[in-house]
């Protein structure tokens, strides 16, 4: 059987969904989104073809500025079943996601599907989280995931996920992350996510409402008896240049003289620098908020609040509390985003000054211990 594998063009549109509807009685890719995964650049719409006939496809989608690639789905004609062609397309998915420079690659299968789930597992993939109520009848999916690039596995840090419910509220849905990680039994709730907006937001920027500044959800983790470590690489008000209007950028100063006063009399440490060691500090207990640009992530240029799960020699593990449905994510596509450290690197310096800024967590009762300080 000469089996050509490339990439589908939109000639193929049609046979692709022939061949949707033969495999799949719901959660159907529809001929729109057929056409936008042909066409874009961030996915990899793959075909198995024997002369003129489609055998099947393989669907790969690439979460933009990390390290991480999502097998999205993968379809086999009836006739074609039983040849093999199951792990030659999850092969030709693999090799496809290292050459874009990809580490690991996840994907979601139904808990009811055994013969899916062996193949999957057969080829390295380990089981990391269920999800209830996943397909449209209501379905659970497993949830499976491999280091295609191989290397030591890293350590998961326990820290929960929490997707921010407002487009303006990323800083305190990681605040509320790194909170409820330090403190098990605390729950994230969206009334807090808010109360921590209101009492470290800036007011204003660009348009629309302000987002928190670092003093701001410093502050904010102080007062819920945290001990915390601010490090900034600029003095003064953040963001100015980006507000015109003058009322505005005078409200904006206020603010954070009133965040520096408040700071001065709290135990809140305030450190100078742009580089942060975060191997130690994820080492020593803190949980680390970082301020990014969303560029190398969404292309939109704007501030942006992460936290950082783990980090090991390769990748810097990252929770974006923002979910961009529109590229067909789900709230695990999120989660421990593997980053290059030269990635990582690019995305904390923000704007033409190169802005670097971070809210480190730690627990109260390690209060006794001597915290290693930030490079």
């Amino acid at each position: 059987m000469n089996l050509l594998f490339r990439n589908a063009t939109q000639e193929d549109l049609k046979p692709l969904l022939a061949l949707e509807n033969q495999c799949f009685t719901s959660d159907r890719l529809t001929p729109r989104s057929f056409q936008r995964m042909i066409s874009r650049a961030h996915a990899s719409l793959i075909v198995a073809q024997v002369g003129s006939q489609l055998m099947g496809y393989c669907l790969v989608l690439f979460h933009r500025g990390t390290s991480l690639a999502r097998l999205y789905s993968i379809a086999i004609a009836t006739h074609s079943r039983g040849m093999g062609l199951g792990k030659q397309l999850l092969d030709q998915a693999e090799q496809c996601a290292l050459a874009h420079d990809c580490a690991y690659m996840r994907l979601e299968v139904r808990s009811d599907n055994p013969v899916a789930i062996a193949l999957y597992e057969r080829n390295g993939y380990r089981r990391f989280a269920e999800v209830n109520d996943y397909y449209e009848d209501h379905a659970q999916a497993l949830r499976l995931e491999k280091r295609i690039l191989q290397h030591r596995e890293s350590r998961m840090v326990p820290v929960p996920y929490y997707q921010q419910t407002t487009d303006f509220t990323c800083g305190p849905a990681c605040l509320l992350m790194a909170m409820c990680a330090l403190q098990p039994n605390r729950l994230a709730e969206r009334t807090e996510e808010l109360q921590i907006w209101r009492e470290a937001t800036t007011v204003f920027m660009t348009s629309g409402h302000g987002g928190c500044s670092p003093q701001g959800l410093a502050l904010a983790a102080w007062r819920r008896g945290f001990r915390v470590r601010l490090q900034v690489s600029i003095d003064g008000p953040l963001f100015l240049n980006s507000v015109r209007n003058k009322h505005k950028k005078e409200v904006i100063r206020l603010v954070h003289e009133a965040f520096c006063t408040e700071l001065q009399h709290s135990d809140v440490q305030q450190i100078s620098g742009n580089q942060l060691d975060l191997a130690r500090v994820l080492r020593d207990g803190g949980q680390p908020l970082v301020l990014i640009s969303s560029y190398r992530l969404t292309r939109s240029k704007a501030p942006h609040w992460v936290i950082v799960t783990d980090c090991d020699e390769d990748f810097v593990y990252l929770h974006d509390p923002d979910i961009d449905h529109s590229q067909h994510r789900q709230a695990l596509d999120c989660q421990h985003l593997p980053v290059s450290h030269a990635a990582f690197d690019k995305m904390c310096a923000f704007g033409s000054n190169k802005l670097r800024a971070y809210v480190v967590l730690y627990a109260r009762e390690h209060d006794n211990s001597e915290v290693a300080p930030m490079a």
